[in-house]
């Protein structure tokens, strides 16, 4: 019976209401996040840059260096708005194995890992940068969140066309 209801009131959309009661990521855990996420782009796509012989690829890599710079630039200072002293970016321990991953790879091999781990990664971070602008708690965190959402959602365009 109990199983019957919540099949009947998932096929009436009432799912997001359940949706809605996950509680928001803290301030912290934005920036950690977000600070991994960076560092993690910057430091593949500086290993990608000076390895690839695509013209293309070397110039997406070099705009990921310069727009994951910025971000982390305009995240801290957001946080130091909001009170908030953030810690230096650590990569996760999948972020270190997925360039690890990237520096035992060589020519077309690596470009094509390369893409792979970006769109992966652009996808994590377009989710948390779209969480933070609509559930953060701190507002500086929130605004400079949705200023990334749309750069980051620009990074997931043209990794589609890759």
């Amino acid at each position: 019976m109990r199983t019957a209801f919540l099949v009947a009131a998932l096929a009436l959309g009432t799912a997001p209401s359940l949706a809605l009661a996950a509680p928001a990521m803290t301030s912290t855990t934005y920036l950690m996040k977000a600070g991994a996420g960076d560092l993690f782009e910057r430091q593949s796509s500086t290993l990608v840059e000076t390895s690839t012989t695509n013209p293309k690829l070397k110039g997406f890599a070099r705009m990921m260096v310069t727009d994951h710079t910025k971000s982390t630039a305009e995240v801290k200072a957001a946080a130091m708005k909001a009170g908030l002293h953030p810690a230096a970016p650590k990569l996760t321990a999948k972020q270190s194995q997925d360039l690890a991953a990237l520096r035992t790879a060589s020519g077309t091999a690596r470009d094509s890992l390369y893409i792979q781990q970006q769109k992966a990664a652009h996808q994590e971070a377009l989710a948390l940068h779209r969480d933070e602008s609509t559930m953060g708690t701190a507002a500086p965190l929130k605004a400079v969140a949705g200023k990334i959402v749309p750069v980051v959602q620009h990074h997931v365009d043209m990794l589609a066309s890759m």
